[in-house]
């Protein structure tokens, strides 16, 4: 009997015990940490945090050729060169170099001739390259060796294979000083046809002796390769190398600040080359060697990518000089101080932008883009169309940074087609599809108004860019008040009357003529995107039919010209006008040489132009080449030229010397996080609403209650049934 009456004393004990127990957590954990999608135990540590959405195909460097892998191995690879962060218009400095090249100019005989020399005296140029001395490699088990010197890892057995999964299970790893025969055997990576670099063709035009290494390096082992000479790069001794080229072509100082001219250690090939090492993606495309501030720690492109300071990472200095503003702006709070500044960025998988945005607002990604959907939650405009910040985002502190990119986004044609690429009935067909693809409304519909609408191949910022009435391209718009105004539709049904489709209809089927259109967009988010450019070509009486598939498959269609229209986009390589009309020379056509021509594009006289031009150093002369070399390609419509992006970019103040460097792939060393300002405002930003959850306790307390009266009643009366049959026992047994 007594262990019923002590059952039902306790009764409310569960409940009371819960609600403790919820309190006493609550009371003793930091509940902003609720939320937090990051190990709490890294938050004071100096680290950044980014996304991407697309895994990298390619992180060799005589390989990779897309903004997205960029990202990673220019802040993993050293060029000789690199541009300067701040200064303006973009100027090259020394990286890995003591100095910029020393140039010099020779005749047909090899005699030195003076710098002033006539272009056309020119036979062979000259870069001399001296490498600072000490600047060392990243660990890496490539360079692992033992106490009598020999490399760990060059001849692996079965059985150390038999435990590898990731770089990470070798268990020693080594390094060693970078010498200038890593940046000779790189040019030779390039000229390998095994790699397949993307600018092997383009070379062969320069450099003295590539094509005919390119030739001899498919029958060649890596060690053969290695050993081979190529007549134009030649190794002097530890620290120094020159590159010959043929003629005169300034730009190709520009080439030696990009990742494809960075220094690749042998041992490195070697080691990746082992059989067994490929199955598990151990490969130079997955883990990166180099001398650079990061190195790859994981890489994962189905949850986050993650990059660390390089442990044996040279000196280098903040800028102490830029532009006049820099000062006022904190851009030089960190001159003379040692780089980089970060200790880690992890790089996210985000696919969709919702989410992003909103871990952004909350302190937990430290800068972002503007999607569509988040535009007018971000930005608003002034009467007089002054953009700026909402004050939500001003109350948070953030800011937003704006930069016409040095990019172009275009329609292309494959001039190898029948329909569009053939005649001058089929120019006047691009003509009048060009007139009619109304980018004012698709910047203003699908961009929120970041871009200008293009008028010819060359975006702002790029020499030869004219501004105004000279700058417009007749064939498309007309210059009306000032500005330029978009040909009426009506003309461009003239000119498709005139391509021979009156009123759109193919005159071989008696139907609408039919184009199509292929597309690496093929999400939900992209159909209205797809729908507008049918209702573009709609207006000319036009049926497109879209073809969308992934890039690679795409990137397989344009290298066999099986693609009509298309849609393609390029960021400067350098800031020269050579890097974006070379888009357009014939020998760099995709099908028949494998360059960067995508739309097969010849015209003969471009040609020319173009190979004269691209030797020039900016001038009058070279300028008014550039105008001669734009009229062509508006007259000839191979492109309707689409758009220069217009980059919003907003970042949390705790994100500090951040600068528009459109040139620069290794802008992450400049970058510093002030991590107390970013946890006291993470604290504040995200400490949890409580109330819901007391309010749901009390809820839950009052729907049980009726239960736990009717168990206590019954429980009470249970005790009393058994407290009156004890009784009446007891008066059995006295009796």
């Amino acid at each position: 009997m007594s262990s019923n009456l002590s059952a039902n004393r306790f009764v409310r004990r569960p409940v009371l015990s819960l609600l403790l127990m919820i309190a006493f957590v609550l009371s003793a954990c930091d509940t902003t940490q609720l939320n937090n999608p990051y190990d709490p135990a890294t938050s004071g540590l100096s680290i950044l945090y980014s996304s991407f959405s697309e895994r990298p195909k390619h992180l060799d460097p005589a390989i990779a050729y897309s903004a997205n892998e960029y990202t990673f191995i220019g802040q993993i690879y050293e060029p000789p060169l690199q541009y300067h962060y701040l200064k303006r218009p973009y100027q090259l400095m020394p990286l890995t170099a003591t100095a910029l090249p020393k140039v010099s100019y020779l005749d047909a005989q090899d005699k030195p001739l003076p710098t002033n020399s006539e272009d056309y005296k020119i036979a062979f140029t000259e870069y001399l390259l001296e490498i600072k001395p000490g600047i060392r490699y990243q660990p890496h088990p490539a360079l692992a060796k033992n106490a009598a010197g020999e490399f760990l890892y060059h001849h692996l057995t079965s059985a150390q294979l038999a435990g590898v999964g990731v770089l990470g299970d070798f268990d020693k790893t080594g390094s060693r000083e970078l010498t200038a025969d890593d940046y000779v055997y790189q040019i030779k990576r390039l000229a390998s046809p095994e790699v397949q670099s993307p600018i092997a063709e383009l070379m062969k035009h320069y450099i003295v002796g590539f094509e005919d290494f390119y030739r001899q390096a498919a029958s060649l082992s890596l060690e053969q390769i290695k050993a081979a000479p190529m007549t134009g790069v030649t190794l002097l001794d530890r620290y120094r190398y020159k590159i010959t080229i043929k003629g005169k072509y300034p730009q190709f100082i520009f080439w030696l600040a990009m990742p494809f001219f960075a220094p690749m250690p042998w041992e490195a090939d070697v080691f990746y080359h082992q059989p067994g090492l490929k199955e598990h993606n151990i490969t130079l495309d997955w883990y990166p060697i180099g001398t650079g501030p990061y190195t790859l720690q994981e890489n994962n492109p189905n949850l986050r990518m993650v990059m660390v300071k390089n442990p044996n990472f040279h000196f280098e200095a903040y800028p102490s000089e830029g532009e006049p503003d820099d000062a006022g702006q904190g851009l030089l709070s960190d001159a003379g101080k040692p780089l980089p500044f970060i200790d880690k960025v992890v790089f996210t998988l985000e696919k969709e932008t919702i989410p992003y945005w909103n871990k952004f607002l909350q302190g937990y990604y430290d800068a972002s883009g503007i999607a569509s959907d988040s535009f007018d939650q971000a930005i608003q405009f002034s009467g007089a169309d002054e953009v700026g910040l909402t004050a939500s985002m001003q109350e948070k502190g953030i800011r937003l940074q704006k930069a016409v990119t040095t990019s172009v986004f275009y329609v292309g044609f494959n001039m190898l087609d029948a329909t569009v690429g053939r005649g001058e009935k089929a120019r006047k067909l691009r003509q009048a599809i060009a007139i009619a693809l109304d980018y004012e409304e698709f910047i203003s519909i699908f961009m929120n108004g970041r871009g200008i609408p293009a008028q010819g191949v060359l975006p702002p910022g790029i020499f030869g860019f004219i501004e105004g009435k000279p700058g417009i391209n007749p064939y498309v718009y007309d210059w009306r008040n000032g500005h330029p105004e978009r040909k009426a539709i009506s003309e461009a049904r003239q000119l498709m009357k005139a391509a021979g489709y009156p009123g759109g209809v193919d005159p071989k089927t008696g139907q609408a003529l039919i184009l199509y259109f292929d597309t690496t967009s093929v999400s939900i988010d992209d159909r209205p995107r797809m729908n507008w450019f049918r209702k573009q070509f709609a207006k000319l009486g036009i049926k497109l039919v879209i073809r969308g598939t992934d890039y690679n498959r795409f990137q397989q269609k344009m290298r066999a010209g099986n693609a009509q229209i298309f849609m393609w986009g390029w960021n400067a390589d350098y800031p020269d006008p050579e890097n974006f009309f070379f888009l357009l020379y014939g020998p760099n056509a995709k099908v028949a040489f494998g360059g960067e021509n995508a739309g097969n594009y010849q015209n003969p006289r471009f040609d020319r132009l173009f190979r004269q031009m691209r030797g020039m150093t900016n001038s009058d002369r070279r300028l008014e080449i550039i105008q001669q070399l734009q009229q062509i390609v508006r007259h000839d419509a191979p492109w309707v030229f689409g758009l220069y992006p217009e980059d919003f970019l907003l970042f949390h103040s705790w994100y500090k010397n951040l600068t528009p460097n459109l040139m620069a792939n290794n802008r992450l060393k400049y970058a510093r996080i002030d991590n107390q300002e970013r946890m006291q405002k993470r604290r504040q930003w995200n400490r949890p609403v409580l109330w819901p959850l007391a309010f749901g306790f009390l809820l839950l307390l009052i729907l049980i209650m009726p239960a736990v009266i009717a168990y206590r009643r019954r429980s009470r009366f249970t005790v009393q049934r058994l407290q009156k049959q004890d009784g009446a026992e007891s008066v059995r047994i006295r009796k």
